[in-house]
């Protein structure tokens, strides 16, 4: 039940989106610029999958449902995991799981950053970089787990409403925000 009046058929982000266009607009470009592409900073060697399971991934260390489900339904979208496997096994254990060693060196720091930003160790930068992160993954990465313990804590915070156990509505959204990007009508 949300905490205050928010829209009754409009789950998760969106909802208080949809209570405060203002605020939308800002919160789905910085989504887009750190989701989205790294054709802005070619630097980058992350992809849109990458950047998604790094999302799915704080977002679930948050507890995050609604945030969890549909970044892993949008990462599982760009890397074709049809059945949400890899999305699991980095969620369950990412150590484990089949992604690269700069990958998992790279959810290292966001995990890190996900229990507070001076967790982050000089080592954990140099074990993200000697598996070949950048500094601009590097720095995605941090900015990606920060803004998703906001945006974790905007949708929880607020008591909003997230759809159990109907795939479906994930994967359909996810489809559309490969599509379209991230927007106040197919936000997070």
């Amino acid at each position: 039940m949300p905490h205050i009046p928010l829209p009754d058929d409009i789950p998760g982000i969106r909802g208080p989106m949809a209570y405060s266009p203002e605020t939308a607009r800002p919160l789905n470009e910085l989504a887009n610029l750190l989701l989205r592409t790294n054709a802005r900073h070619p630097e980058s060697t992350l992809s849109e999958g990458e950047r998604e399971l790094i999302a799915t991934y704080v977002s679930a260390q948050n507890d995050c449902f609604f945030c969890q489900t549909i970044h892993g339904a949008v990462a599982s979208h760009h890397l074709g995991d049809a059945d949400w496997s890899l999305v699991r096994s980095v969620k369950g254990d990412y150590v484990q799981a089949p992604i690269s060693e700069k990958l998992k060196a790279l959810l290292t720091v966001a995990g890190s950053v996900q229990q507070g930003g001076k967790h982050v160790t000089s080592e954990q930068i140099e074990a993200a970089r000697s598996e070949g992160a950048t500094d601009r993954d590097i720095h995605d990465t941090v900015l990606i787990a920060a803004a998703f313990c906001m945006f974790n804590r905007y949708v929880d915070g607020l008591g909003t409403l997230a759809p159990v156990d109907e795939p479906d509505f994930y994967r359909n959204r996810a489809a559309l925000v490969v599509q379209n990007g991230y927007a106040a009508s197919d936000s997070n």
